[in-house]
C-alpha cells in the first residue's frame, strides 16, 4: 500500500474516533443499517478524500459542513466532481441542519435513497 494511502487510512481512523457533535448525531441513525436498512460507513477513503458517510452499494455519499465551507467552494467542488467521477451521488447538509432539523435530514436521505438503484458488481474478467 503506498504510503499515501497508509496516511490517510491513519487519519478517516482518527477522525472515527474524535466526530464532531454533528457527526455524532448522524451516526447514530446511519449505522447498523439503521436506515432503510442500508449500510453505511463512516470516514471513507474515495480517491484522495475521506468522506464524512458512504452507503458504498447505493453509491451515496453524505458530507456534513461546518461553517468553514462556506469559504471552500471551489475545494468543495472539486472534490464532489471526483466523487461523483467515482460512480456517487453526493449529498450535502450543513452542521446546523443535522442539529436543528434531523427529521428532515433523515427524509432526504431516506428519499435520495429510495431512488437511487443497487450498484451492480464489476463483470469479472473474461465475462460479458
Amino acid at each position: 500500500m503506498p504510503k499515501k494511502d497508509k496516511v490517510q487510512l491513519d487519519r478517516a481512523k482518527a477522525m472515527r474516533s474524535e466526530p464532531t457533535d454533528p457527526e455524532t448525531r448522524l451516526w447514530h441513525y446511519l449505522r447498523a443499517k439503521r436506515l432503510n436498512g442500508i449500510k453505511f460507513t463512516q470516514q471513507v477513503l474515495i480517491g484522495p478524500y475521506i468522506v464524512d458517510f458512504a452507503a458504498r452499494d447505493r453509491k451515496l455519499v453524505i458530507e456534513l459542513d461546518g461553517d468553514s465551507h462556506g469559504t471552500q467552494e471551489r475545494y468543495d467542488a472539486r472534490r464532489t466532481a471526483l466523487i461523483e467521477s467515482e460512480g456517487f451521488h453526493v449529498l450535502r447538509f450543513n452542521n446546523a441542519d443535522v442539529m436543528a432539523n434531523l427529521e428532515g435530514v433523515l427524509q432526504t436521505i431516506s428519499d435520495v435513497l429510495a431512488a437511487l438503484p443497487l450498484s451492480q458488481p464489476s463483470p469479472r474478467r473474461g465475462e460479458g
